[in-house]
């Protein structure tokens, strides 16, 4: 059971110090997808709730309409630390309300999400000067995927979100994110969907905190074979594994003409 609440906000717009975007709009505070790895879960230390990450979700209200010209020409992403298309988002509305006054900018905006509540605005989409929709998938196996991300669309649902995004042609990305080492298999993923993905961004699985041990709890459950592993570049802290990583997706992304972006690459 999710907690609702609402909050009021500012302005949905925030400057951000992230060195590839400009601005970020989280129309939420929480996300009920309660991924079992979700990085964003220390946000939770600075909400007034009690509850886990993932337990709790704050409508975000502002009667201050989105300042278009301000973003003029700039990167803004929605969202960064939750999922603009929750299932929640079918009973409050707040990404559909975001993107209405979004139709008319001159901004560059990448939608990230997990869930095909996204094809419910295709409609505005398609009235936008610049937009690319990026449907989050880290592997394809649906029982792996009911352990990790219990709460978003199924692999089937957002490879048949990417298609019909690809048919109203709408910039489609695959976002391989996080890489969860030796689960995520990317060559297997652009395999699966090259036909619908107009580009492919690549992220690394980044632990700490409660959902490190999480994480951990889990791999030495489901996949105990890989504990030293785990331990190697998460308690260790050896690049290696995805550093040599970086430089399997650079070579195959280049012999095989894939558009793509490594925001990992160099971290």
């Amino acid at each position: 059971m999710v907690k609702e609440d609402t909050t009021r906000v500012k302005d949905y717009l925030t400057k951000t110090k992230l060195t590839t975007l400009d601005y970020i709009i989280n129309p939420y505070v929480g996300c009920p997808n309660k991924c079992l790895y979700c990085y964003a879960a220390y946000m939770s230390s600075f909400s007034k709730h009690k509850e886990e990450w993932g337990e709790f979700l704050d409508v975000k209200h502002t009667r201050k309409r989105i300042n278009t010209f301000k973003i003029k020409d700039k990167k803004v992403m929605i969202s960064t630390v939750t999922d603009p298309y929750n299932a929640y988002e079918e009973k409050y509305g707040i990404t559909r309300m975001i993107m209405e006054q979004l139709v008319k900018s001159e901004a560059y905006l990448s939608v990230v999400t997990k869930n095909k509540l996204v094809l419910r605005d295709i409609d505005l989409f398609k009235k936008m000067k610049h937009i690319e929709i990026a449907i989050s998938i880290s592997f394809l196996d649906e029982k792996v995927k009911k352990k990790l991300e219990p709460y978003s669309s199924s692999i089937e649902e957002r490879l048949e979100t990417l298609k019909i995004l690809k048919q109203n042609g709408i910039k489609s990305v695959v976002f391989i994110s996080p890489i969860i080492p030796q689960i995520t298999d990317f060559k297997n993923i652009i395999e699966k969907t090259k036909d619908y993905a107009d580009e492919y961004w690549f992220d690394k699985l980044n632990l700490r905190s409660s959902f490190k041990t999480k994480m951990f709890k889990f791999i030495n459950e489901e996949y105990p074979i890989y504990k030293s592993l785990y331990n190697d570049i998460y308690n260790m802290k050896n690049p290696q594994y995805f550093d040599e990583l970086n430089i399997e997706i650079e070579k195959y992304c280049r012999e095989n003409n894939i558009v793509y972006k490594n925001f990992y690459a160099g971290t």
